[in-house]
């Protein structure tokens, strides 16, 4: 007799979809002429996920806002793991900040994009909250963000 095949492993959803801590560290970083073109398109990206969020999130209210979050928790997470730096996941950040910025001001007429209810608050909140947890994921580049490691 033969001893049974070992069933192989299964993986989670999250580790099918995200992969694994090792895979993301074993990727090969883009050269730095790609990493600085992504870093501005990402940038730019992060402003109009922020300008559509905006509006998106006040036209649907409740499924909107949840919208608008996944919209811009994919374009911080696709900034990092397209990058492998943390500056990736800063760089959208970073833009969707700017506009929400001038989002908030109200216009000379008085007219708000985002005004001072449960889901206008939801989507700064919770959007600023996934910008600092992909900022906080782990990349393939050494302390400094936007600094690739020295090779292992």
């Amino acid at each position: 007799m033969t001893a049974p095949a070992a069933k192989p492993r299964t993986r989670s959803v999250a580790a099918t979809v995200l992969g694994t801590r090792e895979e993301r560290l074993a990727e090969p970083q883009p050269p730095r002429a790609a990493r600085i073109a992504a870093y501005v398109l990402f940038f730019l990206l992060g402003i109009a996920v922020s300008v559509c969020g905006s509006f998106v999130q006040a036209l649907w209210p409740p499924v909107g806002v949840l919208l608008a979050l996944a919209a811009t928790a994919a374009t911080f997470y696709a900034g990092l793991r397209v990058t492998g730096t943390k500056l990736g996941a800063g760089m959208p950040a970073g833009g969707w900040f700017l506009a929400m910025l001038l989002l908030m001001a109200p216009r000379p007429e008085g007219d708000n994009v985002l005004w001072s209810n449960a889901t206008s608050l939801a989507w700064l909140f919770v959007g600023s909250i996934l910008g600092v947890i992909c900022a906080t994921l782990p990349t393939r580049t050494s302390w400094f963000p936007g600094v690739p490691s020295p090779k292992r």
